[in-house]
């Protein structure tokens, strides 16, 4: 490789440095490949979403801490530049990693629950030789290939195509009769008319339709039609992961399904938004972030620990910047959300179709030195009840530091609706402590 190749290592970003940001969406991806990275390009934070594909979802007037009006010190940061931060935590304005491109022409949480058992005994699989002959292999105990095995025939390909576009992403199933957990922005386009298909690891497609779905976390439930036996995940728990735990991601990045990437847990609690932001509509989370390769078509896949466990639903990465109009993929920033989350909004989608979200009752921006600050509460709402006022500062919430807007909104959307947590603020100048209880509010889709 020579000094002058494109394909050497970007330099260092300096300070001046700025990351481009494509608020609105990009025109349809194509194979084309990406063109190679350029020295000293930064990340770009890019929206992969592709033209719409269906009926948006506007707005949640109830959702009074993600929707509020932003203060005006505290406006969405301009086109080329990255929402402050002061220790780089906030992920804002992320890609979602659903697959998409334009057509030419065109009583269950005790079944979840059951789900969680521990793997047990050694797992064998039979493969194929150039000779035509078979063999049966043993896997060691705890491997990537023993979790692909395992995890594998429970994730399923998931194609959307509605009248103008179709796209591809991933999901996990739940239950043997085919309910099947994934992403909002991977089935959302199929909404008003468009249509469903899943695909199993073993080859066989059949028709879908959407139980529920949650914008708001960008989780969905769908029910693949006349569907028996299908293998259920094994779910586990996000609360025990810790940085550095090995991971690995099952899904169908670019249409290629049944592909495994592995890699390890690199944050916990990152905030993260997507779409339009959290401030302005888009969903919000306090992700997994996991170096394992996680590209367009990924979302609604598996991250799993190496117990076979389900620990997080695959949903976004951060991108190297490119030309309008292509999609970059993996530089080891991915970001899942957390299947304790995950696992909450399935049970109440598959109940209700609806599912509930915790309310705080404030609207907030960004304080100008770090935080998020209050901008209006809502009379009787829990901040209010917990002693919250206008140009109150918040700086941690359930012992998570915040540091911007977006972090708040991760953090709120994150906790179980009713559950107390405990609020670091300030106000004139001296740091204070209080403890709310979050409310429990419907989360719309219209």
């Amino acid at each position: 490789m020579t000094e002058n190749s494109p394909w050497k290592a970007p330099e260092q970003p300096t300070a001046q440095d700025t990351v481009p940001v494509f608020a609105g969406p990009v025109p349809p991806a194509t194979p084309s490949a990406a063109p190679p990275p350029v020295a000293g390009q930064p990340a770009t934070l890019t929206d992969l979403w592709g033209p719409p594909t269906g009926p948006p979802s506007p707005p949640d007037p109830t959702d009074t801490i993600a929707f509020g009006t932003p203060l005006p010190e505290a406006a969405p940061a301009a086109a080329g530049s990255v929402p402050r931060s002061r220790r780089g935590r906030t992920a804002a304005l992320v890609t979602s990693t659903a697959l998409v491109a334009g057509l030419l022409g065109g009583g269950i949480g005790g079944v979840i629950g059951a789900n969680r058992a521990e793997q047990t005994g050694t797992t064998t699989v039979t493969t194929g030789t150039t000779s035509g002959t078979t063999t049966t292999v043993q896997l060691p105990t705890g491997s990537v290939a023993e979790v692909a095995a395992t995890v594998g025939p429970s994730v399923v390909s998931i194609q959307f195509r509605n009248s103008t576009s179709g796209g591809e992403g991933s999901g996990v199933i739940l239950t043997a009769d085919g309910k099947i957990l994934t992403n909002n922005h991977v089935v959302e386009g199929a909404v008003g008319g468009g249509t469903l298909t899943v695909t199993f690891s073993d080859g066989k497609s059949v028709p879908a339709k959407i139980i529920g779905r949650d914008p708001s976390s960008d989780l969905a439930v769908i029910q693949a039609q006349n569907v028996t036996g299908a293998k259920p995940a094994m779910l586990g728990s996000s609360a025990n992961l810790v940085v550095g735990e090995s991971v690995v991601a099952i899904g169908s990045p670019l249409g290629l399904s049944g592909t495994v990437t592995s890699g390890i847990v690199s944050a916990l609690n990152r905030p993260v938004s997507t779409g339009t932001g959290a401030t302005n509509g888009g969903a919000a989370f306090d992700a997994i972030q996991t170096d394992a390769a996680i590209n367009p078509g990924n979302s609604g896949g598996a991250l799993a620990n190496l117990g076979g466990q389900v620990v997080g639903i695959n949903s976004a990465i951060a991108t190297l910047g490119t030309t309008v109009g292509s999609q970059s993929g993996s530089i080891g920033l991915g970001f899942s959300i957390p299947i304790d989350q995950a696992k909450r909004i399935a049970d109440e989608l598959i109940k209700s179709g609806q599912a509930t979200k915790p309310q705080l009752g404030v609207t907030v921006g960004d304080a100008p030195n770090g935080g998020a600050q209050i901008g209006t509460v809502t009379a009787s709402g829990a901040a209010a009840k917990a002693g919250l006022k206008a140009g109150d500062v918040v700086t941690s919430f359930g012992g998570r530091p915040i540091e911007d807007a977006n972090a708040l909104v991760a953090a709120v959307r994150s906790s179980a609706p009713g559950s107390q947590q405990q609020v670091t603020y300030v106000r004139g100048g001296q740091t204070l402590t209080t403890t709310v209880t979050l409310e429990s509010v419907p989360s719309t889709t219209s």
